[in-house]
């Protein structure tokens, strides 16, 4: 089983847990939760029927982030022939972190399924997050 999808616009990071000051409680920041709920928008349109994965998973995410506006064009040139990666925040990490919280029990039983993962930051025209999930 492979689920395939892509989520255009800018690319957020999974934000750490906030804490109110006045009540002591740990909470998801705003930012992190809609970011998790358009993620899950894309893949439901995708895939409406979806059945989770229940065998060991892999996991292919490319994250594709807009040139900026005052680059020459030899300079975006090089970005889109891959020659030039992002160097940028959000961090690898933490975009990984927000695409598997987004999907867990929903394209895979717990995301401890996942046994591969190859996450990868890309210049293109238009900024946008690739997903591939594949049981193997």
């Amino acid at each position: 089983m492979i689920y395939e999808f892509e989520v255009p616009g800018k690319i957020t990071g999974k934000g750490r847990p906030r804490i109110n000051t006045n009540t002591c409680i740990a909470y998801t920041p705003t930012k992190t939760k809609d970011y998790e709920e358009l993620v899950k928008e894309y893949f439901w349109i995708k895939y409406p029927k979806v059945k989770k994965i229940e065998g060991r998973t892999s996991v292919k995410i490319i994250a594709y982030f807009g040139i900026p506006k005052n680059t020459s064009k030899l300079a975006k040139e090089e970005m889109l022939k891959d020659a030039i990666s992002p160097t940028k925040k959000p961090d690898i990490d933490n975009i990984a972190k927000i695409i598997l919280d987004a999907l867990n029990k929903i394209a895979f039983k717990d995301d401890n399924q996942i046994t591969k993962i190859e996450i990868e930051k890309k210049y293109a025209e238009e900024e946008k997050v690739y997903v591939k999930i594949e049981e193997y």
